[in-house]
């Protein structure tokens, strides 16, 4: 099921589980996925899509989620996968993985998206903007964000020339010269068309 803009959201039963992901966009780096059951008991002020919050409010809220939800996952998917994959299921495999980590079972999962996870060991439905609606994906997108801007930072120390600490992978203008330049390294998604071209070169 999928859940746009202009639907109430469904009231679930049990225990709910959202899942997101982080870096379908970047030339570089893995896709993170994270999934996320709060607590009921224990309330986390300020969740948000995790694009709108500044890095040391995500950091904040990380390790905040990390104490107080009942159960978190996070999954990284890497860049030869995603290549084999397409970025789209490498995202909703990783999402899936993410749900099927989780310490405790959940009964439902609220996707962030407009795509439901097939072959889910439990029923999911995909919410549209669900990083903003929906407080157990804002939790995921929070955890998969962190989890992923940490990982550039590490490969930054690897491939320092890149930049990836700056633009952490996406394909702003400063890191499309340098491809051009000196072309792709290994964390490079080979099926992406600026990083195909760089290599043509």
């Amino acid at each position: 099921m999928k859940i746009t803009l202009q639907d109430e959201l469904p009231v679930i039963n049990g225990l709910l589980a959202g899942t997101d992901e982080a870096g379908r966009g970047p030339l570089a780096g893995n896709v993170v996925a994270a999934a996320v059951i709060l607590d009921p008991a224990e309330t986390i002020a300020g969740l948000d899509d995790s694009k709108k919050l500044t890095e040391k409010k995500r950091l904040f809220l990380a390790t905040e989620i990390k104490q107080k939800a009942l159960a978190w996952s996070v999954v990284s998917i890497s860049p030869q996968q995603i290549d084999e994959m397409n970025i789209l299921q490498a995202s909703l495999f990783a999402m899936k993985t993410a749900a099927e980590s989780l310490e405790v079972r959940p009964d439902h999962v609220f996707v962030d998206g407009n795509k439901t996870l097939l072959d889910c060991f439990c029923a999911n439905t995909a919410i549209i903007k669900g990083d903003s609606r929906v407080a157990e994906i804002s939790a995921a997108s929070i955890l998969a964000k962190v989890e992923r801007d940490a990982q550039m930072l590490e490969l930054h120390k690897q491939y320092p020339a890149y930049g990836f600490d700056k633009h952490k992978g996406y394909p702003t203008k400063v890191h499309r010269e340098i491809l051009k330049e000196i072309g792709p390294c290994p964390e490079h998604r080979r099926s992406y068309a600026p990083v195909r071209e760089a290599l043509v070169e």
